[in-house]
C-alpha cells in the first residue's frame, strides 16, 4: 500500500488523528480537511488520491449533495468515497446514494489493515460494528 494517499473529511480532529494513524501504520499518506467549503480547492492541489474516507455528520454540508459533486470531480475518477460514522442507522442511506463503502466509527485497528486493503483494490467494504464484531 506504499505510496497510496488518502483524503479525510472530518471536522472532528480526534477522529483525523485515529484514521490518520491507521492509515500511516499500513503506509498511506493522508491529508485532512475540517470544513467542507476547502474540499474542492485540497483535492485540486493533491498530486493523488488513492481513497476519500468521507464522515456523515460534517457541519454546514449535507453528503446527499457533497457525493454526487465528488462522484462528478475528474480527478476522483475510480477512487473509492468511504462514508464512515457513528451513524452506522446510515448504512443503506450510504449505500444506495452511491458511496463505494461503509465503515462504522469507531474504527477497530485489528480490522482496519484488511478493510483498507479492500478497499484500495477495488473491492466494497460495508462495516458496521456491534459489541467489537464486524457484520
Amino acid at each position: 500500500m506504499d505510496s497510496a494517499h488518502a483524503l479525510i473529511v472530518d471536522d472532528q480532529q480526534a477522529n483525523i488523528e485515529v484514521l490518520a494513524m491507521l492509515l500511516a501504520q499500513q503506509g498511506v499518506t493522508s491529508t485532512a480537511v475540517r470544513a467542507t467549503r476547502h474540499l474542492m480547492d485540497t483535492i485540486a492541489r493533491l498530486a493523488h488520491i488513492d481513497v476519500v474516507f468521507l464522515d456523515l455528520e460534517m457541519p454546514h454540508s449535507d453528503y446527499h449533495a457533497l457525493l454526487p459533486r465528488l462522484k462528478a470531480e475528474p480527478r476522483l475518477a475510480g477512487v473509492p468515497i468511504i462514508a464512515y460514522t457513528v451513524h452506522t442507522s446510515e448504512i443503506e442511506i450510504a449505500r444506495r446514494i452511491g458511496f463505494d463503502g461503509f465503515l462504522g466509527k469507531p474504527l477497530r485497528a485489528s480490522q482496519f489493515p484488511d478493510q483498507l486493503r479492500r478497499i484500495l483494490n477495488g473491492e466494497p467494504v460495508w462495516s458496521l460494528q456491534y459489541g467489537g464484531i464486524d457484520v
